[in-house]
């Protein structure tokens, strides 16, 4: 990439987007556009990123953010599944006309490739696992169809515009910088540090397939630099099935509290009831090999949050 253009992250103060501005800055000039409504305490880096404050639900204030860049990777998202239920035309605002919002200013700058952040079980609904890109999707929440839509989008783009696009079906992700999410590795984190019991909506069968920040930014780098055609999807995930029953029970061996309390609550509209993809596509293309077992992760996530300031129990949680 010449040294003039550089890659764009939406929503690049999140929690992936700040631990991609980490993997990437080093090797390529950064940009970051983000509203800053719902980004880490932890900040944005500015001193690894140009940093524009801006919406992706505001179209006539993208053109700046996309200047001089070749590269895009779309984070910015409404994230969560129970939210989305609640509440699907904010869902579908910020993740169907603000992806479309993405693509046309892409397309106006003449940027080459954009790699979007889609989802895995989300998207592909209750299927018997594991689900890989073959697997038909069927969405039961407005979070998993809205992921839906934009993979459409995306793959219409690809072959009206001739943009590149990458569609990355995520797992579900930890690791540091996720303060501010509420997904269950982090909830069940600050509930061992607070001392609140952990909840579990359901009976704790529910699986999921966890995959490492740190992974996951390898594979979304790959798919930078990788030579695709447009309109390509991959799942990037660990390829292992994980109760939410086992994540709790490693996170309470982990935090040496094998007797906190657990918590059951009645399961939540819209959540898949089990969930794990492979990612023998990705590994073929992209040269994608997960490198994180989860109790490895979990550990080091683990001491992650124990070194943050106090704040990081009372931040503004958002599902993942």
């Amino acid at each position: 990439m010449s040294a003039s253009k550089r890659v764009l992250i939406t929503g690049g103060c999140g929690f992936i987007g700040m631990n991609l501005v980490q993997r990437l800055s080093p090797s390529r000039p950064v940009a970051v556009l983000d509203n800053l409504r719902r980004a880490s305490p932890t900040g944005c880096q500015e001193e690894m990123a140009v940093l524009h404050q801006g919406d992706i639900l505001n179209p006539e204030g993208l053109a700046e953010a996309f200047r001089d860049v070749e590269q895009v990777v779309h984070l910015a998202a409404y994230g969560s599944v129970v939210e989305s239920v609640a509440d699907p035309r904010a869902n579908f605002a910020v993740n169907v006309q603000g992806t479309l919002n993405v693509l046309q200013a892409s397309v106006d700058a003449g940027v080459r490739r954009l790699v979007f952040a889609s989802t895995g079980g989300a998207l592909i609904g209750d299927a018997v696992p594991p689900v890989n890109e073959r697997s038909l999707p069927k969405p039961i929440s407005p979070y998993g169809a809205s992921k839906l839509c934009g993979e459409a989008y995306c793959h219409a783009f690809a072959k009206a515009y001739g943009l590149e696009t990458v569609c990355l079906r995520f797992g579900n992700v930890y690791g540091p910088h996720s303060v501010h999410k509420k997904g269950a590795a982090t909830t069940f984190m600050k509930a061992l540090m607070t001392g609140e019991p952990i909840v579990i909506y359901g009976d704790g069968s529910a699986s999921r397939d966890y995959v490492h920040v740190e992974d996951l930014c390898s594979g979304i780098t790959a798919a930078l630099d990788a030579k695709l055609a447009g309109g390509e999807v991959f799942h990037l995930a660990s390829g292992q099935e994980t109760t939410v029953l086992e994540l709790a029970e490693t996170l309470r061996t982990i935090a040496g509290k094998p007797d906190h309390p657990i918590e059951f609550r009645p399961a939540r509209a819209g959540e898949v009831a089990r969930n794990f993809a492979t990612y023998d596509k990705a590994r073929e293309r992209l040269g994608f090999r997960p490198k994180w077992k989860l109790a490895d992760g979990l550990a080091a996530a683990w001491e992650w949050f124990q070194q943050q300031d106090e704040s990081v129990l009372t931040a503004v949680t958002t599902d993942s």
